[in-house]
């Protein structure tokens, strides 16, 4: 579709002119050039042909994850300025035979995200074209816009009515309810119309009852007009996270004359409560990963399943649609986040982004929550020890810090209030509304989580980041590798080696703890490094596992149980986690050293329940457990 991609720094804006660039390189698209890597603006330059086969057709542009202002140029005419990058580009023009195009693409001045901070090398921020572009062509008339937008809770076909019925009883959502799917498409008639559009439903994975039927559309030549329908579904079958049901879905599939569009939603409804998301008025346990810029957003979804997550939480930035499409066939619930990050935070801005992002992406059912503002100040950027002292001076900085939410609370008024939102995840002392806990890594030991949560109780309601770093290569240098703190040389593990297995039982410990408290939602920080040498993830950057990796998968088993406390010589409780819906009968037992010992237990549907104890001898070098409910066993290893 497209020849060879130039690229270079822009020294000349030139007003209503093409810009100037001193030197153009070779460069690929889509992606993040690392030969333009900078601070921008960036142009890049191609030359595409006529996408037509017939002169009364007419050709598009369609332009996706522009990152985060671009400035688009056809053949010296300048088409569009767009932004944000996550809302495609969809432009035409009269093309020639051969076409020019030039994208200039510049960083936000506010809104950064992630980007803005030393999580991620600063390359991953360069001004580019991300994901996509493409040259298409669209018949005469063609359907331009297309939404879909699913509502649960009425066997009425108004929308009044269902949303009133959804607000009186959201927690009587059960399949059958009643739902619809709003649609609305936007025609754009380049000859004069009087036809229809065909709408048809097909559910998505399973078997259920299809549709098809008829919206009458006029329009004259030249002019936009705007349809709506809705589509009543009778006896919907619903859309679950992974473990708790099916990922039922449903594809909606217009068509007029030679042009179709099609979207593909779920059907489901999401609330908060004291003890974490309820997903179609049930209670379910999101236990995930913090996800950070770069890499396959298909692999990260994998690679999260395998680790028996059901969250992933885009830490401060917004992935493309390819990681929502993947989220929702898996059945992992998404904690998307705003780009915001730090103390600038001007609040019309992020409204309008804010309602931006719920416009793009809220149909998704993945999509469970929404947060508003990451890591507003971090008074622990300065390591601290372990010891009472340690926790005097983490209670002393928690009191003598101070954050202003009102920026954050007027952002969350662009968010539908359909969803729960979080407006700031932070440290101890941000009075966040989700806690970012860094025990055994910025401050105190892993093991110290219990007194964490005892310290500060609402800690424990909803965690959006908990770790520690680890290294990835021999050798890599500590002190320039994004996110690794020197807190990592402090506790003398500055080996790969060493720095792994320290990164695997800090993860463990606070993951376990989180689970024995009842934490309803929390996400391990994070799944993917987010630069080679090293940083905060299980998998390296370029998705090889370290041994974090199959330490939390095994803490993240709907079914486990746990040690209540680190592994070490001595007498240890053992807690059985139950994120099932079921009430469990199980047998729970425990090997260390030459000792092994069994007990029966019964725990309740998303709860926990004390079973027994491990009595581990000095000599022992690890403790297994073990849990058998029915024709499954689990098992929980610890290493000393």
């Amino acid at each position: 579709m497209t020849d060879e991609w130039t690229a270079g720094i822009v020294t000349d804006r030139g007003g209503d002119d093409p810009p100037t660039v001193a030197e153009w390189r070779p460069v690929s698209v889509p992606g993040r050039p690392a030969a333009v890597a900078g601070e921008g603006p960036i142009a890049y330059r191609t030359t595409v042909a006529d996408p037509r086969t017939d002169a009364t057709e007419r050709a598009l542009l369609d332009v996706r994850g522009a990152y985060d202002r671009a400035t688009i140029w056809m053949n010296g005419t300048r088409l569009a300025v767009h932004e944000p990058h996550f809302v495609p580009a969809c432009l035409e023009f009269d093309p020639e035979p051969e076409n020019e195009l030039l994208v200039v693409c510049e960083r936000p001045e506010t809104f950064a995200g992630v980007y803005g901070t030393d999580a991620v090398p600063d390359r991953l921020g360069t001004p580019g074209i991300w994901w996509g572009l493409e040259v298409e062509s669209r018949p005469r008339t063609f359907l331009r816009e297309f939404e879909a937008r699913p509502r649960l809770g009425t066997d009425s076909t108004s929308a009044t009515d269902a949303d009133a019925t959804a607000a009186t009883a959201p927690n009587a959502i059960t399949d059958g309810a009643g739902a619809a799917i709003d649609v609305t498409l936007e025609v754009d008639a380049g000859a004069s119309i009087d036809d229809a559009v065909t709408l048809s439903l097909r559910p998505e994975g399973f078997r259920g009852g299809a549709s098809m039927e008829r919206v009458p559309v006029a329009a004259d030549a030249g002019e936009r007009t705007t349809v709506s329908k809705t589509i009543p579904i009778r006896e919907p079958s619903l859309w679950w996270p992974r473990e708790y049901g099916p990922q039922n879905r449903y594809t909606v599939r217009a068509k007029l004359g030679g042009d179709t569009v099609e979207r593909t939603v779920g059907l489901r409804h999401v609330e908060r409560d004291d003890d974490g998301l309820l997903v179609n008025g049930r209670g379910v346990r999101a236990r995930g990963f913090t996800r950070l810029p770069g890499g396959d957003p298909r692999e990260d979804v994998r690679r999260a399943v395998d680790a028996n997550a059901t969250l992933l939480r885009p830490r401060a930035h917004v992935p493309p649609r390819s990681f929502y499409e993947a989220c929702d066939e898996a059945g992992v619930l998404v904690w998307q986040d705003l780009p915001a990050s730090g103390s600038d935070l001007p609040a019309d801005r992020g409204t309008e982004l804010a309602a931006t992002l719920a416009r793009e992406y809220g149909t998704h059912p993945s999509l469970a929550m929404y947060g508003v503002r990451d890591l507003p100040t971090d008074p622990y950027a300065d390591p601290l020890g372990s010891g009472l002292l340690a926790k005097l001076a983490v209670r002393y900085r928690a009191w003598q810090t101070a954050v202003d939410r009102d920026p954050a609370a007027a952002i969350t008024e662009g968010l539908p209030d359909e969803f729960p939102i979080v407006p700031v995840t932070g440290p101890p002392g941000t009075d966040p509304d989700a806690a970012r806990l860094f025990p055994g890594w910025q401050y105190l030991e892993a093991g110290d989580i219990d007194w964490l949560l005892e310290t500060y109780p609402s800690l424990g309601d909803l965690v959006g980041g908990f770790g520690a770093g680890s290294l990835a290569a021999d050798d890599a240098d500590p002190a320039a590798i994004p996110g690794l703190e020197s807190a990592l040389l402090e506790r003398g593990a500055a080996d790969v080696a060493g720095s792994q297995r320290e990164q695997a039982r800090t993860l463990k410990t606070v993951a376990e703890g989180l689970r024995r408290r009842g934490c309803g939602v929390f996400a391990a920080s994070t799944l993917r490094d987010g630069a080679p040498g090293g940083g905060m993830g299980v998998h390296t950057a370029d998705g090889e596992p370290k041994p974090a990796a199959e330490a939390i998968a095994q803490s993240y088993e709907p079914i486990q149980a746990v040690l209540d406390g680190p592994a070490a010589p001595g007498t240890v409780g053992i807690t059985l986690c139950n994120d099932t819906h079921e009430e469990l009968e199980a047998v729970v037992g425990w090997r260390a050293g030459e000792t092994t010992e069994t007990e029966r237990v019964g725990v309740g549907p998303l709860e926990t329940a004390a079973a027994g104890t491990a009595r581990i001898p000095r000599d022992a070098d690890r403790v297994d457990l073990e849990v058998s409910v029915g024709d499954e066993t689990v098992r929980n290893r610890y290493r000393l």
